[in-house]
């Protein structure tokens, strides 16, 4: 494990980057101020990068607008590898008609739409259609009243022999500097130890994230696993899903971990990152070209 001053060593050191979007990119205030500058350097250098996310709330070209919006219009959506798409992939494989119930907001149902299969939202299952229910998806954390659709989720669970699927394993994210938000992840995790059945899981740290994102990366260049990095503010899901693929990792410090937290994360959870770095934000005095 080593510690860096600058992420220009880090670009500097491979062909391709794997970043985490929240936290690593952006955080609860918006993006990280000066974040632009990575990816003009990382242009400027030739660079490969994507962007290697578990949020399924939007379509990646929703994703990448949120981006551009912000002044990042480097990242196009084809540079987004999210867990919706191997929802997506799960859903065009295995489920063939019937309704699709997903907790959620209507734009994270994309990804049930774009399988060509007809979505419900939880809060519209009735007595008349739960026989027709044939999936049940974890999107969002929000779209949706906690309680009363939380409460139906398991009794849907409950009366219906169906996939059950997490297509974001996040269980929480920093709302503040030192607050954090149950995520959709946390709510399936809650769901699944009361209906005592076991879900299936898309998003870091499964290596089916880093191999879809793999994939895209080999389609057109022969870079190997040692080229490629991935960037992360959380050990247990980023770092972990890194170190299992066979990539280098660096964790930076300004989302989930922080820096005072950091040697105690990392000593009680035995997940060691390649690099710790404070930030993927290069400064000015660091540019090269």
């Amino acid at each position: 494990m080593q510690r860096i001053d600058n992420f220009k060593s880090i670009i500097d050191k491979y062909k391709v980057v794997f970043f985490d979007a929240f936290g690593v990119l952006k955080n609860y205030e918006g993006l990280l101020p000066g974040i632009e500058r990575t990816f003009a350097y990382m242009e400027a250098q030739g660079k490969e990068y994507y962007i290697v996310t578990n949020d399924a709330s939007r379509s990646p070209a929703q994703l990448a607008e949120t981006y551009h919006r912000g002044g990042l219009t480097f990242i196009s959506p084809d540079r987004i590898v999210s867990s919706g798409m191997l929802t997506k992939e799960y859903l065009d494989l295995k489920v063939k008609d019937g309704i699709v119930a997903y907790l959620g907001t209507p734009n994270s149902a994309h990804y049930i739409e774009s399988s060509g299969l007809h979505t419900l939202p939880v809060s519209d299952i009735n007595s008349n259609n739960i026989d027709k229910v044939n999936a049940l998806i974890f999107l969002d954390d929000e779209g949706f009243d906690w309680a009363k659709d939380l409460n139906k989720t398991v009794n849907l669970i409950r009366k219906r022999t169906i996939p059950v699927i997490v297509a974001n394993t996040d269980r929480a994210y920093p709302l503040t500097i030192s607050d954090v938000s149950i995520a959709i992840g946390g709510i399936a995790a809650m769901v699944e130890s009361v209906v005592g059945k076991q879900f299936i899981r898309f998003g870091k740290p499964d290596s089916q994230m880093f191999m879809f994102a793999y994939d895209l990366v080999r389609a057109h260049s022969s870079v190997t696993k040692s080229e490629i990095v991935m960037v992360g503010d959380t050990l247990n899901t980023d770092i972990l899903g890194g170190n299992k693929f066979g990539l280098d990792t660096v964790l930076v410090l300004s989302g989930n971990t922080l820096p005072k937290d950091v040697d105690t994360r990392i000593t009680a959870t035995g997940i060691v990152p390649t690099y710790i770095c404070e930030t993927a934000v290069i400064s000015t005095g660091e540019f090269g070209f």
